[in-house]
């Protein structure tokens, strides 16, 4: 059970995990970025909303769309690699200066080709975000509070889409751009003064510094932070030296990688990503009688909340459950929204149901971060041994920002195809797969060691 107490004496550590955490807050306003933003550039009414003085191609609005995700494969690489060498505070400070440089570059942007390279630029940070700032989050947390405190990475996420869908449709596109870059600044001058990772700071053997970075974060005696360190030590030691090989060559590894890859694979493959980059375009679609902005707020505000519901009740009905629950609410979200698509594409009154594609959506938003928004992350870090984890993590992050790109990218030249209908069955389908192999492939973590969770894995 998570102790609150502890929370609340734990002061440092809180303002640390928050610090850490705009940078997250940040990558989510990239990430949703192109909600607000690409109907303005898609307007053919309103061209002095638009900096390049025409309206964009349906080719240009899917790579800036889906670019971002081309640097996010890239980045984990580079930054996993940083955090181990300057470690995890340098690393995270120097992932908030691409993103102020992309929103700086997009604020006075006039040609297609700038739009393109900052969302590049923005995706490495982003990608590496993803990447170290979990191992970040953990390395400062104490058993009794990890789970808390890493579940808290999604949270700030969303506040993230949210604060686009609230500020971007209002403002005009270079005050967005203004008010985004200054949040990467701010994370920047807040989190420059929070202190290293303990783990980083005893795997360079910088003990007297260590000993005192764990004093500071636990509110402790010198004795237990000595403790805490031997523990440390021998966590650190098995993770020096580890290489990509190594993730191959057991058959609990091997099988936790299946079913992390599976997971996050599972993730974009419901189609989150189309749902957060399109949101107000999806809506325009639909015809609804509801402004595609108020309804973009609405999706962006059920997120925030249902965000907050999942650190509360995962340790208490466990992570199979809330996946299987996930990727069936996703389901049934997305078959009667793949229906309204079609139906109107065919010409259909919908009139009577302008109702029904915020209502699918709010409810697949809702499901989606109770199981299949953080579980993936928080399963990965569960299955897999220290000696393998940063290379586990740096795979799945890419991994998942590989899809992302596939997806967002061609998302719009399938549905001229097959109809926005057909793609969003094609995601459903993917969600009723992602039930068969939770049921058969996923183990439950909830409230077992490491050594009970691998033997699981060996079986």
């Amino acid at each position: 059970m998570i102790s609150f107490e502890v929370v609340a004496k734990r002061k440092l550590l809180i303002a640390a995990v928050f610090a850490a955490n705009i940078s997250i807050f940040s990558a989510g306003m990239m990430e949703s970025w192109t909600s607000p933003v690409l109907p303005k550039l898609l307007n053919h009414n309103f061209t002095d909303e638009n900096p390049l003085g025409r309206p964009i191609t349906n080719d240009e609005e899917s790579w800036i769309g889906s670019l971002i995700s081309i640097g996010a494969i890239v980045g984990p690489f580079i930054s996993a690699f940083l955090a181990d060498q300057i470690g995890r505070k340098k690393t995270l400070l120097g992932l908030g200066v691409p993103l102020i440089v992309s929103f700086s570059i997009l604020i006075g942007a006039r040609h297609i080709a700038l739009f393109y390279f900052a969302r590049i630029l923005a995706g490495i940070s982003i990608g590496g975000i993803f990447a170290v700032l979990p191992t970040y989050i953990a390395e400062v947390s104490e058993v009794s509070i990890r789970g808390m405190m890493s579940t808290s990475m999604n949270n700030f996420e969303v506040m993230g889409f949210f604060t686009s869908y609230i500020i971007g449709p209002y403002v005009s596109l270079r005050m967005f751009n203004i008010i985004c870059a200054l949040v990467p600044l701010l994370f920047i001058v807040i989190f420059i003064t929070m202190p290293e990772s303990p783990y980083y700071l005893i795997a360079k053997d910088r003990k007297e510094k260590a000993k005192h970075c764990l004093k500071r974060l636990r509110c402790t005696t010198d004795a237990k932070a000595e403790k805490e360190m031997e523990l440390i030590k021998i966590s650190v030691d098995k993770y020096l030296g580890s290489k990509y090989v190594d993730i191959l060559k057991t058959r609990s590894n091997v099988k936790a990688l299946i079913i992390s890859l599976s997971l996050i694979s599972f993730q974009q493959l419901s189609g989150v990503n189309v749902i957060t980059f399109y949101t107000q375009i999806l809506f325009e679609a639909t015809g609804s009688s509801i402004r595609p902005d108020l309804s973009a707020i609405i999706i962006g505000g059920v997120q925030v909340i249902a965000a907050f519901v999942t650190p509360l009740v995962v340790d208490k009905l466990g992570r199979r459950i809330l996946l299987l629950i996930s990727a069936a609410g996703m389901l049934l979200a997305e078959v009667p929204l793949g229906l309204y698509y079609y139906l109107h594409d065919e010409g259909t009154d919908l009139k009577s149901l302008y109702w029904l594609p915020v209502s699918c959506l709010v409810f697949y938003i809702t499901v989606f971060n109770f199981g299949f928004g953080p579980l993936p992350w928080t399963m990965m870090s569960e299955l897999f041994p220290d000696n393998v984890k940063a290379v586990a993590t740096s795979l799945t992050t890419s991994v998942c920002w590989l899809l992302s790109f596939v997806i967002t990218k061609y998302f719009e030249s399938i549905s001229v195809q097959i109809g926005m209908g057909g793609s969003f069955w094609i995601f459903s389908g993917f969600n009723f797969i992602a039930i068969i192999f939770i049921i058969f492939w996923v183990p439950e973590t909830k409230g077992k060691t490491f050594e009970e969770i691998q033997e699981d894995l060996r079986r």
